[in-house]
């Protein structure tokens, strides 16, 4: 595994994360405990250092319980754990943006967690007037005072999000996840040079494009999971399309799609980590093996002194 500083934290993680979206089951599958301790605990023999987890992610916290668990019976000081704050999925979704919200939800993901800090607490796909809320910053920065969260960050919710990038360091926030692939590369535009200007790490989540860049599906495919199952036919086929004269054209002979996926998002400086979600052991060791490619470099050791 290669390992990356994560913008002005004092974070060196592993330049491939675990995301656990899928954990929640919105993905097609339902997860034991016995399948997350798998997955958790092939990562962590890879070198997988970063979870990436959110409030929402299945109702009742269920992708931070499960996470939890699996911390009960490991080294909780070996894992960087990132999550998320903005959303509730209790009886229903909603969203829950008030001071007092957002604070039950730390508390919240805490116990979830089996943890009394996390490392990246994240504002998770807000507006941007829910985002200039100063009594939001305000209180989450006495948390950061008190321990209870490490570092903050941006998921931003557009790509076209530079605000709330341009924002960052104004509220303390040290890194930004964003949607990044070969399909979508537009964070290269806008985003990324902002987040090199303020020295900030970037989380790159949806490396594989929803799956489509995972090398398996055709044009026509038909997706029954939550998520997909939504996407129009057309913008499908288009992207699956495209997909197919990626692997013609780019992917050496003998490699892997989804780990060649992997490690061109890994090629661009402004990169510290990407997070595919992965269903098996199978997938963890597929997206490990992407730093096996010369594409993926790590920091010089000077980044650590």
């Amino acid at each position: 595994m290669k390992y990356r500083r994560l913008g002005r934290t004092e974070l060196k993680v592993s330049v491939v994360g675990v995301g656990t979206w899928q954990f929640g089951g919105d993905w097609g599958k339902d997860f034991s405990q016995k399948d997350v301790d798998g997955i958790l605990g092939c990562a962590k023999d890879l070198g997988i250092n970063l979870i990436d987890t959110a409030e929402c992610y299945g109702p009742h916290h269920i992708s931070e319980k499960f996470i939890g668990d699996f911390l009960k019976r490991d080294r909780r000081e070996d894992w960087v754990i990132a999550s998320k704050f903005g959303h509730q999925w209790h009886d229903h979704w909603e969203n829950a943006w008030s001071v007092d919200e957002i604070r039950t939800q730390l508390e919240e993901s805490l116990r979830a967690l089996n943890t009394d800090y996390i490392d990246l607490y994240q504002f998770h796909s807000g507006s941007d007037e829910v985002f200039n809320h100063d009594d939001l910053w305000t209180m989450l920065d006495k948390q950061v005072q008190a321990g209870s969260i490490r570092n903050l960050g941006i998921s931003i919710g557009s790509n076209q999000n530079v605000y709330q990038t341009d924002k960052a360091t104004d509220v303390n926030a040290k890194a930004i996840q964003v949607i990044y692939n070969r399909i979508d590369q537009a964070p290269e535009q806008e985003v990324f040079p902002s987040c090199q200007r303020q020295d900030l790490g970037v989380l790159a989540r949806v490396p594989l494009a929803s799956g489509y860049l995972s090398g398996k599906y055709k044009p026509g495919a038909v997706f029954t999971d939550n998520v997909r199952k939504n996407h129009e036919r057309e913008e499908m086929d288009k992207k699956l399309r495209l997909v197919e004269q990626i692997q013609r054209s780019e992917v050496p002979d003998g490699v892997g799609m989804a780990e060649w996926a992997l490690a061109w998002c890994l090629q661009h400086s402004a990169v510290s980590c990407v997070i595919p979600g992965c269903k098996s052991i199978e997938q963890v060791e597929s997206n490990a093996r992407a730093v096996e490619i010369g594409m993926v470099k790590e920091d010089h050791p000077a980044a650590w002194k």
